[in-house]
């Protein structure tokens, strides 16, 4: 399970540094693709097939089924780590993210998202102000 919250920069190659306690949890590879609200979501092998079974066994037929399915897989690129535990991302999913410095990399359960830094601290200041309302419309979860 991913977990945690962590700031790094990119570097002037555009390299980042996956955590530690990240990479030992991911393997050798890692799978990136567009996540939601402008962040990337980077995936192990064995939670990439799970996600590529279920989007599998979705309907053809349905317009936002292959609108999505075109965007997840077109953007989604493998990467191995380097002897620093840095990773490439392509243009295309910085361009997503808009990452350009300060990243903040995140544990979200089975997948690790990377956030700009700007991005995620608009996020997080309007999620801490609706936390409660966030989590009482959870409530059938019982926390």
């Amino acid at each position: 399970m991913f977990m945690g919250e962590y700031h790094h920069n990119l570097d002037t190659k555009g390299r980042l540094i996956i955590p530690a306690k990240f990479r030992n949890q991911m393997g050798d590879k890692i799978i990136f693709t567009r996540g939601m609200e402008g962040c990337i979501f980077g995936y192990s092998e064995e939670e990439w097939k799970k996600i590529e079974a279920k989007l599998a066994k979705l309907p053809l037929t349905k317009r936002n089924v292959r609108k999505f399915t075109r965007l997840f897989y077109s953007g989604a690129m493998e990467s191995e780590f380097d002897k620093q535990g840095r990773v490439n991302l392509t243009t295309t999913l910085k361009e997503h993210a808009e990452l350009e410095k300060e990243c903040v990399i995140v544990g979200v359960s089975n997948r690790i998202e990377i956030w700009s830094q700007r991005r995620w601290d608009d996020f997080t200041d309007d999620a801490d102000e609706n936390y409660d309302d966030i989590a009482e419309d959870l409530d059938d979860i019982e926390l």
